[in-house]
């Protein structure tokens, strides 16, 4: 299962460039579109070629709790702010930060579901967060040491 878990980490990041490029194509909002409109053509197609009915009693429609059709809606908006966010920063800094969210949102979501919190599992999380603060720090430390060099260089060159 965690290798399963490992290749849907991989496919997100690798979705998540593809989309990027798409909506820096087409503009964010007809990026998402299409990448729905796609998903949506190979998901039935998936289900078509599978054993699972494509059909559903309205007694099994009306049984399930209305929020829980909503996660559509979620995924529109992760893949709007992804592909807003990803032509702007760099692949690994979007990974850590969506990592980051993904993990304090799971800890408060097992807190309301579950009853329980992981102290662990909240330190990890900005164990790793205060570790890209440090890396993004360093990154701009050495964008900035970078441009003097190139301003001193063309102040030499003069």
């Amino acid at each position: 299962m965690m290798i399963i878990a490992f290749l849907a980490g991989v496919s997100i990041v690798v979705a998540r460039t593809i989309n990027a490029n798409l909506a820096r194509e087409i503009g964010t909002f007809q990026g998402t579109f299409f990448n729905f409109v796609t998903g949506l053509l190979f998901s039935l197609v998936i289900l078509l070629i599978s054993d699972e009915s494509l059909s559903m009693s309205m007694t099994s429609f009306k049984s399930i709790p209305p929020f829980v059709y909503l996660g559509g809606i979620v995924g529109v908006i992760t893949i709007v702010l992804s592909n807003y966010t990803a032509p702007k920063v760099s692949a690994f800094s979007l990974t850590i930060c969506i990592f980051v969210g993904q993990l304090f949102t799971g800890v408060i979501i097992d807190f309301f579901t579950l009853g329980d919190i992981s102290i662990g599992k909240l330190i990890g999380g900005l164990l790793v967060l205060l570790g890209f603060i440090y890396n993004v720090t360093l990154d701009n430390k050495d964008k900035l040491f970078k441009q003097q060099q190139k301003k001193n260089i063309l102040m030499n060159n003069q």
